[in-house]
């Protein structure tokens, strides 16, 4: 299992260049239906590569040389995915499969067949083509999908584990699995009350994007030099901005951008 650093380096460069990549884009997507003021079943992304440690734990754990490392070790690279709603990690799970730029390969499902320890997690096993400085390159790499509450409960498991080596008391797991079925109750009442949850969210997002779109006009007419009519519309938006009517806000944000164009061609 020896092997110099400088060789582990040229092996997990491109993983840790993949994740960067794997990230950005999980992130757009996020950013994507945000900015059209719609709602994202992502709620944040991590991601990270295995520590050259662990990697070698795992290999002699699977009985693997290191020359099947990258063949056999599905989560070198690993990205973390965190939703709000448990029926959002699904939505999730479809939009990576229908994406052109990624290849499933398998799927495990830890929320319907969750683990004894209390887990819950979706992982899905992808093959990802990740172009190098010395050609293209199909890098495996893992997406795990859970809830905020489900990464709460993991975090604290892995806390423990690597505080008692993997052998956590039998009791303090007996405690650790009973606080998991807790924190997925948790999740179970949060979907109840999903669609208002949405539907304020999306409301909300909406909202913030007319505001920001009507303090730009006000700010074009200014720069158009009509200082006057931008006075009248920001005294007008300053009575109506803290109204919850987003009706109202709209109606108000078509005609301010009516009258720019009319004062368009006027120049």
């Amino acid at each position: 299992m020896e092997m110099e650093l400088r060789e582990w380096k040229i092996i997990l460069t491109p993983y840790e260049f993949a994740v960067e990549e794997l990230k950005g884009k999980f992130k757009n997507i996020r950013k994507e239906l945000k900015a059209n003021g719609e709602y994202s079943p992502i709620e944040f992304v991590t991601g990270r590569v295995k520590k050259i440690s662990s990697i070698i734990t795992k290999a002699e754990k699977l009985d693997i040389s290191i020359d099947e490392v990258e063949e056999k070790i599905e989560d070198i690279a690993g990205i973390r995915i965190m939703c709000q709603f448990v029926e959002d990690i699904y939505t999730v799970v479809s939009l990576i499969k229908s994406r052109q730029d990624m290849e499933v390969l398998y799927e495990k499902d830890y929320i319907t067949n969750y683990k004894a320890s209390g887990y819950r997690s979706y992982h899905v096993i992808i093959k990802y083509p990740f172009q190098t400085a010395k050609g293209l390159k199909n890098i495996m790499a893992e997406i795990q999908i859970r809830t905020l509450a489900m990464n709460f409960w993991a975090t604290i498991e892995h806390s423990l584990k690597y505080k008692y080596d993997h052998d956590i008391p039998s009791d303090l797991a007996a405690r650790l699995s009973r606080a998991g079925d807790a924190a997925f109750l948790l999740d179970q009442e949060m979907s109840e009350i999903r669609d208002v949850v949405v539907r304020a969210q999306v409301m909300f997002e909406m909202k913030s994007i007319a505001i920001k779109d009507i303090l730009d006009n006000i700010q074009e007419l200014n720069s158009m030099g009509f200082i006057q009519e931008a006075v009248s519309f920001q005294e007008r938006f300053d009575n109506i901005s803290s109204f919850e009517d987003i009706d109202r806000m709209f109606l108000f944000k078509r005609e301010l951008e009516t009258a720019i164009e009319k004062l368009r061609k006027t120049i």
